[in-house]
């Protein structure tokens, strides 16, 4: 399994997720915004914002939230911003690579809190490119609940693969194109669907250690805590033991 999706499961665990439940819906709204401003608030228009407003749901963001990000973005409220979308790369503990995903209305102080994320946590920034190859766009949808009937309602809708996201979790991976109409039809199903968005999975794993993943789960951290930040990708790969552990510290 990915850093990045084994990350959502050890925030889950360790309290993290909760703690930060208003930094996330800062985070999707600001989402939401960039995506209603570049391509408009009509859903059957704009691909980009049918995503974030999935991403959103996903992450059991209230509509009135939604709603409104939506109405800023578009300017149809005062109060919205406009935003630069960057993608920072480089390597992490054990030399995974990491890239991560921006949206800032100051490039500078961006670049500034990102290199100090990476240095201050046994990591270096790359070039533009240097690991961005290693990942590809996929829609990825974690669902509990029975086996059988979340792949034939997920195969039926267009996903390419279903596999354990350990615990009682399958992963449900989509082209990107096919995120949002797999979605629908498990959000519609009998089955719970936990979360849901349009991600970055790397094409290769490196297997870490306990010390090694830890180090990485810190850096992954203190990217994640800077406001800038939308989300930290990752081809580290956590095992179950290690998860185990990890979730007791």
């Amino acid at each position: 399994m990915s850093g990045h999706s084994k990350w959502a499961n050890i925030k889950h665990r360790k309290g993290r997720q909760d703690a930060l439940r208003g930094k996330l819906f800062a985070k999707l709204a600001k989402g939401i915004e960039a995506a209603a401003r570049s391509g408009g608030s009509d859903l059957d228009s704009n691909a980009a914002l049918v995503q974030a407003v999935a991403k959103a749901k996903g992450q059991s963001m209230p509509n009135d939230n939604i709603d409104r990000a939506i109405k800023r973005g578009a300017g149809e409220v005062d109060g919205g911003a406009v935003y630069d979308e960057l993608f920072y790369e480089g390597y992490g503990p054990g030399g995974v690579a990491v890239l991560v995903q921006i949206l800032t209305d100051n490039r500078n102080r961006a670049s500034s809190d990102v290199r100090v994320a990476f240095t201050r946590n046994g990591g270096n920034l790359g070039e533009p490119g240097s690991v961005s190859y290693l990942f590809d766009q996929k829609g990825l949808i974690v669902m509990t609940g029975d086996e059988d009937e979340i792949m034939m309602t997920a195969l039926d809708a267009g996903a390419e693969d279903i596999r354990p996201a350990g615990g009682d979790e399958l992963e449900v991976v989509t082209e990107a194109k096919d995120f949002q109409t797999v979605f629908k039809a498990l959000e519609d199903g009998d089955q719970t669907l936990v979360r849901g968005e349009v991600t970055m999975l790397p094409q290769n794993t490196i297997d870490l250690d306990q010390d090694k993943a830890n180090s990485l789960l810190r850096m992954m951290e203190a990217l994640e805590d800077l406001d800038d930040v939308q989300e930290v990708y990752s081809n580290g790969d956590i095992s179950d033991e290690v998860m185990e552990a990890l979730s007791q510290q």
